[in-house]
C-alpha cells in the first residue's frame, strides 16, 4: 500500500493491487517451504541436543558428556587437522593450476580444465575406492607406498589424498575466477620499471587474488570436515566427526549425542561462512571501467613448465578415474584381470542396484525441475517485486543458510523433524519426495545466487513500465524475464541434477529399501566388502552425470538460439 494526500490534506491509504497480493502470497508460500524443509529440521537438532532419552529437558548435559568422552574428542581433533592438511595441500596446487590456465599460453587449456571437473561427476567416495585399488592391502602400488615409509593407505593418509582429489575442482573454480580479474595496466607499469617476475607475483598477483585464496581455503576446509563418503570408505579405524554422527545415530541409536556432534559439525561451516561473508564485504573491485584485460605473452620455457605441471595434475585425475574403471571390469582383483561385465551385472541385477539407479535418476530429475522452479521464483519475488519487507528479510536469510549447513547435519535434522509422530508431514518420511526436497534445500544457496545474479543484470525498468501499463507481473515474468534468463535456468538445473546424482551425506539417513539410491548402494556394497561392484556403480554414476552434462550443454545451445538472438543483433 502507498499513501496520497486527500483534498483536505489528510493521507489516504491506497489499496494494494491484486497482483501485488498474489506476489506476496507466492513469497509467503516460498517462506513456508524454506521454514518447513530447512529451518525447522535444524531447530529439531538443537532441541534433540538438549533433551534426554525420554524427551526431558537436560540442558547442556549431553554436551558435557561429550566433552568427557575421549574417543569423541579425538574424532573432533582428527577432523580439524585432516581438514587443515587438505586445505594446505589443495589450495596451493589449485592455485598453480589456475595460474597456468590464466597466465600462460600453454596449449589445450580447455582439455585440462575439463579433466579437472571429473571428480564433480561422481560420488566423492570414487577417489577413495580408486586409492584402495592403487595402494590398499592388494593394491597395484602397495610396495611402492611402503617404500616411502607409509604402512597402509587406510586412515589419515588415504583420507587426505582422496579429499585432495575430490575438493580440487571446487578450489580451482574459485581461483580461476580470482585470477581472471586482472588489470593488464598494473603489469605494464611494473615492466616499465624493470620489476622482476617474482616481485610482480608477490606485489600484484597475490594481493589481487587474496580474497579468492581465502574463499577457496574456506570452501575446501568446510567440504572436507563435513564429508562422509571418503572417511567411511577409506578411514578404517580413523574416526572423524562425520562418521561419528553416522555411528551414533544408525549404530547406537543415540540421537542426543548424534545431535551434539551434528551441532559441532555445523560450527566450522557457520564460522567459515561468516568469515567468507566478512571477506566479501572487504573486497574491492579489481576491474574498473578503464581496466585493460590481461593477456599472457608467449614464453617457451615458462609455457612448457606450466604444461608439464598441468599434465601431472591431469594424470592424477585420470589415474583416479582410470583405476576405478579398470577395477570395475577386472574379473577377480588382483588375480584375474580379464575384462568382464560381471561386476556391473552383479551390481545392477543381483544386488538390485538397477532400481536404485532409477530412483537416483527420478530424484535428480525432480530436483532439477522443482529445485530450479523454486529457486528462480524465490529470487524473482525478492528482486523484482515490492512490499512485505520483513518477510523478504526472512527469505533472504533462509536462502543463504544452506551454504553453512553440511548435508549430514541437514539429513539428521530431517530424521528428528519428519519422523516425529505428531508432525503432519510425517507421511513424507522414507519417500523419494522427501529426499528430493532435502537435496533442493541442501544445494539451494548456489542456485539462488546464480538466479539473483541473472536477475540483477535486468533493468528494473521492465517492471516499472509493466506496472505503468497495468500489466500483471506474471505476464512480464513469462514474456520478458524468463526468456532472457533461460541460460541461467539451464545452469541451475544442471547443478541440481549432477549434485542429486552424486550426493550421499544429505540422504544417507532418509532412504528405505524401496527408495535406496545408487550412491547409497555403493556405500552399502563397500561395507559388505564388495569393492569391485561398488567401483562399477560409481563409474555408472559418473557416466550418467557426464551424459547429463552433455545433454544440458545441448539444451543450453538450443536455448541460446531460441531466446538469446537479441544478444547477437545488439553486436
Amino acid at each position: 500500500m502507498s499513501a496520497v494526500l486527500h483534498g483536505t490534506g489528510t493521507p489516504v491509504r491506497l489499496k494494494a493491487h491484486w497482483t501485488d497480493r498474489l506476489a506476496h502470497l507466492v513469497l509467503a508460500v516460498i517462506a513456508l517451504l524454506l521454514l518447513a524443509f530447512l529451518a525447522f529440521p535444524l531447530l529439531s537438532i538443537l532441541s534433540q541436543a538438549i533433551e534426554g532419552r525420554a524427551g526431558e529437558f537436560v540442558g547442556l548435559r549431553n554436551f558435557i558428556e561429550y566433552a568427557q568422552t575421549p574417543a569423541l574428542l579425538q574424532s573432533l581433533w582428527n577432523s580439524l587437522w585432516v581438514s587443515a592438511a587438505v586445505t594446505l595441500i589443495t589450495v596451493p596446487l589449485a592455485f598453480g593450476f589456475a595460474y597456468a590456465l590464466t597466465r600462460s599460453c600453454m596449449p589445450a587449456k580447455g582439455l585440462f580444465r575439463a579433466i579437472t571437473l571429473i571428480p564433480l561427476l561422481a560420488p566423492s567416495l570414487l577417489s577413495a575406492i580408486s586409492l584402495i585399488y592403487w595402494f590398499g592391502n592388494q593394491g597395484f602400488l602397495k610396495g611402492w607406498m611402503q617404500g616411502l615409509g607409509i604402512d597402509q593407505i587406510y586412515g589419515a593418509p588415504g583420507i587426505v589424498i582422496a579429499e585432495c582429489l575430490a575438493t580440487f575442482p571446487h578450489a580451482l573454480m574459485i581461483l580461476v575466477t580470482a585470477l581472471t580479474l586482472a588489470d593488464a595496466r598494473l603489469y605494464e607499469a611494473a615492466d616499465a620499471m624493470g620489476t622482476t617476475a617474482a616481485r610482480k607475483f608477490f606485489t600484484i598477483t597475490l594481493p589481487g587474488a587474496k580474497y579468492g585464496l581465502i574463499s577457496a581455503a574456506l570452501v575446501t576446509f568446510t567440504l572436507v570436515i563435513t564429508d562422509f563418503g571418503i572417511p567411511k570408505v577409506i578411514g578404517g579405524s580413523f574416526n572423524v566427526l562425520a562418521t561419528d554422527v553416522f555411528k551414533l545415530v544408525i549404530g547406537q541409536q543415540d540421537f542426543a549425542k548424534g545431535a551434539v556432534v551434528a551441532i559441532l559439525l555445523l560450527l566450522p561451516a557457520v564460522l567459515t561462512f561468516g568469515v567468507d561473508h566478512f571477506v566479501q564485504r572487504k573486497q574491492t573491485a579489481m576491474l574498473t571501467a578503464r581496466a585493460v584485460p590481461y593477456s599472457p605473452k608467449k614464453s617457451g620455457r615458462y609455457d612448457a613448465a606450466m604444461t608439464a605441471y598441468c599434465c601431472a595434475i591431469a594424470f592424477l585425475m585420470l589415474a583416479m578415474l582410470g583405476m576405478a574403471v579398470f577395477a570395475s571390469f577386472a574379473s577377480f582383483w588382483p588375480y584375474d584381470l580379464t575384462p568382464s561385465l560381471k561386476h556391473y551385472i552383479y551390481g545392477l541385477v543381483d544386488n538390485e542396484v538397477a532400481a536404485g539407479f532409477v530412483n537416483s535418476l527420478k530424484m535428480a530429475a525432480g530436483t532439477a525441475v522443482f529445485g530450479t522452479a523454486l529457486v528462480f521464483m524465490g529470487a524473482y519475488m525478492l528482486e523484482k517485486t515490492k512490499g512485505m519487507d520483513s518477510l523478504r528479510g526472512l527469505v533472504r536469510l533462509l536462502a543463504m543458510l544452506p551454504m553453512a549447513v553440511p548435508g549430514l547435519v541437514l539429513g539428521l535434522g530431517y530424521i528428528f523433524f519428519f519422523n516425529a509422530p505428531g508432525n503432519p508431514l510425517n507421511g513424507l518420511y522414507h519417500t523419494l519426495t522427501l529426499m528430493m526436497l532435502c537435496t533442493i534445500a541442501h544445494f539451494y544457496t548456489t542456485g539462488h545466487l546464480t538466479a539473483v545474479t541473472a536477475l540483477k543484470a535486468l533493468d528494473s525498468e521492465f517492471e516499472a513500465v509493466s506496472a505503468s501499463l497495468k500489466v500483471p507481473f506474471f505476464k512480464t515474468f513469462w514474456r520478458v524475464t524468463l526468456p532472457i534468463c533461460t541460460p541461467a535456468l539451464v545452469d541451475i538445473a544442471r547443478y541440481f541434477f549432477i549434485n542429486a546424482m552424486t550426493t550421499i551425506s544429505a540422504v544417507v539417513f532418509l532412504y528405505s529399501p524401496e527408495t535406496k539410491l545408487a550412491s547409497i548402494a555403493i556405500l552399502n556394497m563397500d561395507e559388505a566388502g564388495e569393492l569391485s561392484p561398488a567401483a562399477a556403480m560409481a563409474v555408472l554414476i559418473a557416466c550418467a552425470s557426464a551424459v547429463a552434462t552433455a545433454l544440458f550443454m545441448l539444451l543450453g545451445w538450443w536455448v541460446d538460439r531460441r531466446t538469446q538472438a537479441w544478444r547477437v543483433a545488439a553486436r
